[in-house]
């Protein structure tokens, strides 16, 4: 019998047929590829509709794989879940260890965070008259589940923190851009900028498509 280059064989159960979903070593990856293929379709829908999608996903904590959910000690991650071809939505995998937070800084296209493990604080800003950063509202405490939506239309610039001194926490992140490769900025209070592009924590990709 000929051989197909690359291919992998399948085992077979004890009923002769190839084995499925249970041999996938990452079988909660359908998930994520559901959420990708449906927010792909509604990308020119309603942000709100968008949002709903998220917390669908977020609600269900068995599809992350563990390198994707790998803290530093010294910093937070961003890993880089999957990016659309045209490069019109990015998905990522924020990892926080105890207590680290972000600069205040920007985005420079629509946003929304979803909180898969732990809680997040999140503090909005707004610029005062001088030029200067201040709070825009209280810090908001986003749990496990929640979902929080940002823009340059409806306020762009924020700070995040884990919420918790002493254990990890994971958000998911959609944003309208390969996010990593985006040129914006952190801020200091005086509201001054410095330029920043994030890139990714990544040493591998998630294999979404890989269903043999």
């Amino acid at each position: 019998m000929s051989r197909i280059a690359g291919a992998k064989e399948m085992p077979l159960s004890t009923s002769g047929t190839a084995a499925g979903p249970a041999d996938d070593p990452h079988p909660g990856l359908g998930r994520l590829r559901d959420f990708v293929r449906a927010f792909a379709a509604g990308l020119d829908g309603p942000i709100e509709a968008r949002a709903g999608l998220l917390r669908d996903l977020v609600a269900q904590d068995d599809w992350l794989p563990a390198e994707y959910a790998e803290p530093d000690p010294a910093r937070y991650r961003q890993y880089l879940l999957h990016c659309d071809s045209a490069e019109r939505f990015s998905v990522v995998s924020f990892v926080w260890g105890p207590g680290q937070r972000t600069p205040i800084h920007d985005h420079r296209v629509w946003g929304l965070v979803g909180v898969l493990r732990g809680a997040e604080i999140v503090q909005p800003y707004a610029r005062a008259p001088d030029g200067s950063l201040r709070p825009a509202s209280s810090p908001l405490r986003l749990e496990a589940g929640a979902v929080d939506v940002f823009g340059p239309d409806i306020g762009d610039i924020h700070s995040v923190a884990n919420a918790h001194a002493d254990r990890v926490s994971i958000s998911i992140h959609v944003y309208g851009a390969n996010i990593g490769a985006v040129e914006r900025a952190t801020y200091d209070e005086a509201g001054r900028g410095k330029r920043f592009v994030s890139g990714y924590a990544n040493r591998s990709l998630p294999n979404l498509w890989d269903r043999s």
